[in-house]
């Protein structure tokens, strides 16, 4: 446990190098999930106090005590989440049941962060909207152009999807820490459950519902500043989200069926993370069929 310590006190430190902290800084959570895990709570506080109290010495001596605080704060943020996480590990929990529990607790913290600075009068997303004009400001008129819609709208928009940014925030930390941080307690001797395998993978028919509700509302609701709207805007990306992941659980299980090797299913990963705005939608019908229809009854009946 020494040796995860000393990881956690480089990663916390590594966080202020640019470029570097774009690595380090998602994975900031897995040394104390694998020391919570291990340890008693005893030496876990040990470990966890003693690795703060060197991060803060390092940055407060060399560099300016409030980055010592600023690492601290940072540190302690991202403490409940992985309390969370490392009690349902302990009680051998399922995968999913551990990752919504960190989602669902890393999305609170945002939450709460988000409120108790607006009740400090900071006012974070006047800054936000602030800073967004600013940026497109400083485009080229041709540029700016291109856009094609009015900068305060467009800023009001990504203002709006900011629930979105949250999800996507946590559900990208804490999908990055169960996976490393299994894979090495199981390397310990840990029997952790795994996700099923990914052929397996199954939505729930009532987002087909959502979907289609998402998809009504979208072509009826104008008010750009209305509620439901607000709600649109955020739920449908989120849903094609899901669904397209569906589409490529259905592509290795059509691999699978037909024996191939994963080539297709990792093809259709590289499509997405390629030509995100077309394939998104494509692949997001592909696993709205998937789950409506019983296109895996089909293709198990022919094989």
């Amino acid at each position: 446990m020494l040796g995860w310590s000393i990881a956690y006190i480089l990663i916390l430190l590594s966080t202020m190098l640019p470029l570097v902290n774009l690595l380090t800084i998602a994975l900031v959570m897995i040394p104390v999930l694998v020391m919570y895990v291990r340890l008693g709570t005893k030496p876990f506080v040990a470990h966890y106090a003693i690795s703060l109290a060197v991060v803060y010495l390092i940055t407060s001596l060399w560099l300016a005590p409030w980055l010592g605080v600023f690492l601290v704060a940072l540190s302690v943020f991202f403490l409940p989440p992985v309390i969370q996480m490392g009690n349902l590990y302990k009680k051998r929990a399922t995968a999913r049941t551990v990752l919504t529990a960190g989602v669902v607790t890393l999305l609170a913290e945002l939450l709460l962060s988000f409120v108790v600075i607006h009740l400090m009068g900071l006012n974070p997303v006047g800054r936000m909207k602030q800073f967004m004009i600013e940026s497109v400001e400083t485009l080229p008129p041709q540029l700016q152009g291109l856009m094609g819609i009015d900068v305060d709208e467009l800023v009001q928009i990504m203002v709006q999807l900011l629930p979105l940014y949250m999800i996507g925030f946590s559900l990208f930390y804490i999908i990055v820490t169960h996976w490393l941080a299994r894979k090495a307690l199981v390397r310990m001797g840990e029997s952790l459950p795994a996700f099923r395998a990914v052929k397996d993978w199954m939505l729930p028919r009532s987002f087909i519902w959502l979907y289609l509700i998402g998809l009504l509302l979208e072509m009826f609701v104008r008010d750009s500043r209305s509620v439901v709207f607000s709600v649109i805007l955020n739920l449908l990306p989120l849903l094609m989200m899901a669904f397209s992941v569906q589409a490529i659980a259905f592509l290795f299980y059509v691999a699978h069926i037909k024996g191939w090797n994963k080539t297709l299913p990792i093809a259709g990963i590289i499509i997405l993370l390629m030509f995100p705005v077309p394939a998104y939608f494509l692949f997001s019908l592909l696993g709205v069929f998937d789950v409506a229809f019983p296109l895996r009854d089909r293709l198990t009946a022919r094989k």
